[in-house]
C-alpha cells in the first residue's frame, strides 16, 4: 500500500508536469504564439519605418507649400504646366529619331 501511493504520487506529478509542459509550449500563450507574434511585430515595425519616412516628406512638402511661393510655382509648373508672360515653352523629346539619309 506505501509504494502504491508513492507510484500513484509520482504519477500525479508527471501528469502535472506534462500538462504544464504542453502549456508552454502549445497553449494560448505558449512559446509558439510569442514566437508569431515576435515576427509580427517584427513585419510591423519594418513597414511602420516605410511609412514615417513617406510621412516625412509629405510633412516637409507641406510645410513648403505653407510657407514659401516657390513650391507652388514648381508644382503649378511640373503639374498645371504654368508659364509666365514673356515666357518661352521649350518641349525636348527624348524620344529616338528616326533621320533618313
Amino acid at each position: 500500500m506505501k509504494y502504491f501511493s508513492q507510484l500513484m504520487l509520482f504519477a500525479l506529478a508527471i501528469v502535472v508536469l506534462l500538462g504544464l509542459q504542453y502549456q508552454y509550449w502549445w497553449g494560448e500563450n505558449g512559446r509558439f504564439a510569442h514566437n508569431e507574434l515576435l515576427t509580427e511585430i517584427d513585419t510591423q515595425q519594418r513597414l511602420n519605418g516605410s511609412q514615417l519616412a513617406e510621412n516625412d516628406l509629405l510633412r516637409t512638402d507641406v510645410n513648403d507649400l505653407k510657407n514659401g511661393l516657390e513650391a507652388v510655382e514648381e508644382h503649378a509648373r511640373l503639374d498645371l504646366g504654368l508659364i509666365k508672360p514673356n515666357e518661352t515653352f521649350v518641349q525636348v523629346s527624348t524620344a529616338p529619331s528616326l533621320q533618313s539619309q
